[in-house]
């Protein structure tokens, strides 16, 4: 009995002891009770998770509904407990589509036990990293990864040293220009890698770090394993122990463009698995002892600065999975042999001249996905691909691969490629069809493929084939191409209409059919296009009303220039329909009516171009974010609003050639330090031109030409330290020489041209001013006295000319999408021309029109660049120096109309370039020299110097006893209708001229100057100028 009693109480105790456990291991309330209170903080997205279906390949779905009081919170998704005790010790809500804010005083902050906590892949957009997290003092685990997190990473994280692993990764802000990182100071990452001993996994990508001292590095923990720091903006020099801690396994330290290093050059060995260093500053060579990393799987280091031979010791990396090695400066060519050792391959990349065998099928490649050979110096497809099995990209782009691709090409990798770009090769012939089905991504750009265009298999997305020379049609077959979403067509020769069905391919985002010959109306098909975001039409022949019907709720990019678009546009209905645009680029065409004055007020359009239409009414202010604004060549009339000040944004202001009167807002000369361009010109403007331009201008384009200004000129334009080109033609300013102008550094183009500047025209000796002008006009003016040699000594930009191999063809400014170009009104060869688009090595010197008097200095001959020079009508006099037969490349000569004397320097023969020469109306003697290009000018260049005699000359010189040249007068020069074909003859042929002479100035200097294509250029240029009689109230634009 009492054997039997003893038994009970062993069964009750072991019952009690089971009991008391098992109750025990029930989630406790206050902590199930805080986990409802944190679900509760925040609403259920799907798009707060999105990230992790795009770019992770993580499915997501919301963990916290099946949160149930009435269920142990034990077994809740995404929640952990201790066996023991119940406490919850794990919280995994990867990927939950919570949206809201994390608060610092979050009911999570409750779970005082946790060990594991996991919340990326959601979205806490606004919300800061809390301190108080440094309460879990048992934290081994801590991703915040992906979920917006934004602000400094507090220094109280640095308490949780029993971390093991700690990702902050890829938290930012997107806004709607800018995006907006976490933040770590140095001090804080500092005190991270001294307390955090045992850390072995370390990812911090996306933070900004610019703020750290690379030095901190030095410090991590040797149990590290895993470093992450790829795009932190990390600058300064990475310590190179860092590449030899004893544990590490993964090392990513690229997108850090300002950080440099080198890698370890004796005896590097390594555990490292994975090494990825791209865009980043890492100079000298590779060590000949990567060779002994026998564990790398993966290697990348492209885009680095790495220079000499790639090692051959490379080929002894057996486990080697990925390896990409292009976009640096390797020397000598590379043999391809040392790849194919590397059989377990998936992923090469290189961009070096290879060493290789073309019509070899011997390189074995079994496993290899992904190959890139850009910039390999290829000049045919190799042979070796035939044998690849598994391929899903090919990149063969930037080589000369020349020729029409062979058939054996079209059955590589039949199965598995998905992405294949040739383009930037010199492929030539047709391609009757693509027969890759999976084929996903195919860009066959900048070649000479020419016939129909390939039709893409139903899987692409993207099929880019711009410049080429496809013709025809755009085949209607393409409306099956229903993933299609980049489609870029441009600078090819289709002609015909869009197909009707084109908006079959509706998933279509951007469409890009510039420079064809397509016509006719824009397939109203395209409304179901719903996903449009650009839209680039531009340079071709439609003919359409505005396409206002598109209602794009997505489209950013609105590109119709150069059309015949016409008609009024539907403003209420445009406002709709474009709801998102960002550029509104419709120049060239015929579109007509009054835009609303608000009508941009509201909107986010940056780029507005309306240039060359016919617009009226008032000024239509621009957004409050516009950086473009152009209304060029319009009807618009009335005041500048002083409103447009507060379009603080604005890079460009462009409203040249309209009908706008008044004076100028005196905010818009110091509104803003963006303003790059301020052109005015051809306008009714009147009044003094502001005098305030603000000390930090950025300002670099100031043409106020062609209008009715008066006063001085406002010397605050000293501030504008970045102005190259200014230009104040055509106006009635009344003021001396702005000799301050010249000590503007970048000033390259001066135009004062037909003003009522007066006085003497010099500087002080030994004065640096002007270093860098290119275009000096000061015609039409009243200045006096002697020709400033103190000023033609300083204008060293014409005196040496420039490397144009590094200069750009044209002085643009380009914003965004848009390019602006400059242009300036010249006396070019007896002409006015307006130069559209101004030559950055165009250099001109023009003193016409005034009255000038003494020598023509010497020194001018100093000017080895100049292209133009003009002294016509002044009042100089003595002889022609013999210094200009030193002005190489000058085509243009005028001295005419002067008190010219003595004989004409033979050495103007030498001038090789001179295509027009005018020594008219002086006192010259003498015989007319034919020397070499002197023989070539008719009697035009000479008439008008009674003591001239001989060829081309009608005057025969005493000793001449050949017969008179004959008349070079036009044989149109008579009444009525023949004087108006006359005209219009000049205007051609002497236009041709002009296109001519500076379209071999370029050619020259990109190939030499040979002197076959410069004389037979210039003999045509010659035979026009001869029907020229100079035209007046009249110019020429010309457009490069």
């Amino acid at each position: 009995m009492k054997q039997h009693h003893i038994l009970h109480l062993l069964y009750f105790n072991f019952f009690l002891h089971s009991s008391l456990r098992f109750a025990s291991s029930l989630c406790p309330p206050d902590q199930r009770d805080a986990l409802l209170h944190f679900k509760n903080s925040f609403v259920l997205d799907k798009e707060a998770s999105d990230y992790c279906d795009r770019d992770d390949h993580v499915l997501s779905y919301p963990k916290t509904n099946s949160w149930n009081k009435s269920v142990d919170c034990c077994s809740w998704d995404g929640v952990a407990c201790d066996g023991v005790n119940g406490n919850v010790i794990g919280l995994d809500l990867t990927c939950s589509g919570l949206h809201g804010t994390l608060q610092s005083n979050s009911s999570l902050l409750l779970l005082r036990h946790l060990r594991s906590l996991n919340l990326s892949g959601n979205n806490f957009v606004g919300s800061r990293i809390s301190p108080n997290l440094s309460v879990f003092a048992t934290l081994t685990h801590l991703n915040l990864s992906n979920s917006y997190f934004s602000g400094i990473v507090p220094h109280k994280i640095s308490r949780l040293s029993k971390l093991v692993s700690l990702d902050l990764s890829h938290n930012y802000i997107l806004d709607t220009h800018l995006s907006i990182p976490l933040r770590l100071e140095n001090l804080v990452f500092t005190l991270l890698v001294q307390n955090l001993t045992i850390l072995r996994k370390l990812v911090l990508d996306q933070a900004d770090m610019s703020a750290v001292s690379p030095k901190s590095f030095v410090n991590l923990s040797s149990s590290l394993t895993y470093l992450s720091v790829k795009s932190c903006s990390l600058r300064g020099i990475f310590p190179v122990v860092v590449f030899r801690l004893p544990c590490l396994t993964t090392l990513d330290i690229g997108s850090n463009y300002d950080l440099s290093g080198i890698l370890p050059k004796f005896n590097w060995t390594s555990p490292l698995e994975s090494l990825s260093i791209p865009y980043m500053k890492v100079s000298g060579e590779i060590p000949d002892s990567i060779g002994n990393m026998k564990n790398l799987i993966v290697l990348d280091l492209s885009h680095c600065r790495f220079t000499g031979h790639i090692p051959s010791s490379m080929g002894n990396l057996n486990q080697l999975q990925v390896l990409w090695i292009d976009g640096n400066s390797f020397s000598g060519v590379v043999e391809f042999e040392i790849f194919t050792k590397l059989k377990n391959l998936r992923e090469l990349f290189v961009s070096q001249e290879l060493n290789l065998t073309y019509n070899t099928s011997e390189y074995i490649f079994p496993k290899l996905e992904m190959l890139g050979l850009p910039s390999c110096n290829l000049t045919e497809l190799p042979y070796f691909l035939n044998s690849l099995k598994r391929l899903a990209y090919l990149d063969l782009s930037s080589n000369r691969i020349s020729g029409e691709i062979p058939m054996w090409f079209w059955g590589i990798s039949h199965d598995t490629l998905e992405r294949l770009d040739l383009s930037f090769n010199l492929l030539e012939g047709g391609i009757q069809q693509l027969p890759w089905k999976r084929l996903m991504y195919i860009r066959l750009v900048n070649n000479s493929f020419h016939g129909p265009l390939p039709i893409p298999p139903p899987s692409t997305y993207y099929f880019s084939a711009s410049d080429n020379g496809f013709t025809g049609e755009i085949p209607s077959s393409f409306c099956q191409c229903s993933s299609l979403q980049y489609l870029y067509l441009s600078n090819n020769n289709f002609s015909g209409n869009m197909p009707s069905c084109f908006g079959n391919i509706t998933n279509l985002e951007d469409l890009r059919l510039s420079n064809n010959k397509l016509q006719g109306p824009l397939p109203r098909s395209l409304v179901k296009c719903v996903n449009l975001s650009a839209l680039y039409l531009n340079h071709n022949e439609f003919s359409d009303i505005f396409p206002h019907w598109l209602e794009a709720s997505q489209l950013l990019v609105l590109d119709l220039r150069s059309n015949k678009f016409y008609g009024r546009i539907n403003f209420t209905i445009f406002g709709l329909s474009f709801p998102a645009l960002q550029v509104l680029v419709i120049p060239n065409n015929n579109f007509t009516g009054r835009w609303p004055i608000e009508f941009f007020s509201n909107t986010s359009v940056a780029i507005i171009d309306l240039s060359n239409n016919k617009f009226g009414g008032p000024i239509p202010l621009p957004s409050p974010v516009t950086s473009y604004y152009s209304l060029a060549s319009n009807k618009i009339t009335g005041k500048i609003p002083s409103l447009i000040c507060n379009a603080t944004k604005l890079e460009i202001i462009d409203l040249s050639d309209n009908g706008l009167t008044g004076s100028l807002p005196w905010c818009l000369t110091n509104f803003s330090t963006n303003l790059f361009v301020l052109n005015l010109q051809m306008n009714y403007l009147k009044g003094t031109i502001p005098q305030f331009f603000p000390l930090r201008s950025g300002l670099m384009t100031l043409d106020l030409s062609q209008n009715r200004f008066d006063g001085t000129l406002p010397r605050s334009l000293v501030k504008c330290r970045h102005l190259e080109v200014l230009d104040l033609s055509h106006n009635q300013i009344e003021d001396k020489f702005p000799r301050w102008l010249g000590t503007l550094p970048e000033l390259k183009i001066l135009a004062l041209r037909s003003n009522n500047l007066k006085g003497l025209l010099d500087i002080p000796r030994g004065a640096h001013l002007f270093l860098k002008l290119h275009i000096l006009d000061l015609s039409n003016n009243n200045f006096s006295g002697p020709l400033p040699i103190n000023l033609i000594m300083n204008l060293k930009g014409m005196m040496n000319g420039e490397n144009v191999q590094d200069m750009p063809l044209y002085m643009t400014r380009l914003v965004g999408s848009s390019t602006y170009e400059n242009s300036v009104v010249v006396m070019m060869k007896g002409l006015e021309v307006e130069l559209v688009r101004i030559l950055t090595f165009l250099t001109i010197i023009d003193l016409s029109c005034n009255s000038f008097l003494g020598n023509i200095p010497e020194v001018i001959g100093h000017l080895h660049s100049l292209i133009g020079l003009n002294l016509s009508h002044n009042h100089l006099a003595n002889s022609i120096p013999l210094t200009l037969g030193n002005l190489t490349n000058l085509e243009w000569l005028d001295l005419s109309s002067n008190k010219l004397s003595g004989v004409i320097p033979r050495k103007l023969g030498d001038l090789a370039s001179l295509g027009y020469l005018n020594l008219s109306k002086n006192q010259l003697t003498g015989r007319i020299p034919q020397d070499k290009q002197l023989s070539t000018f008719s009697s035009d260049s000479f008439i008008g110097n009674l003591g001239l005699c001989g060829t081309p000359l009608q005057k025969a010189c005493l000793d001449d006893t050949h017969s008179p040249a004959p008349s070079s007068s036009s044989p149109f020069n008579h009444e009525g209708h023949e004087s108006w074909f006359k005209q219009k003859t000049i205007w051609i042929g002497y236009a041709t001229g002009i296109v001519i002479g500076i379209s071999i100035a370029y050619i020259a200097f990109e190939m030499g100057r040979p002197k076959w294509l410069t004389g037979g250029v210039r003999m045509l240029e010659r035979i026009a100028a001869e029907w020229m009689e100079k035209p007046k109230g009249k110019t020429i634009k010309f457009h490069g």
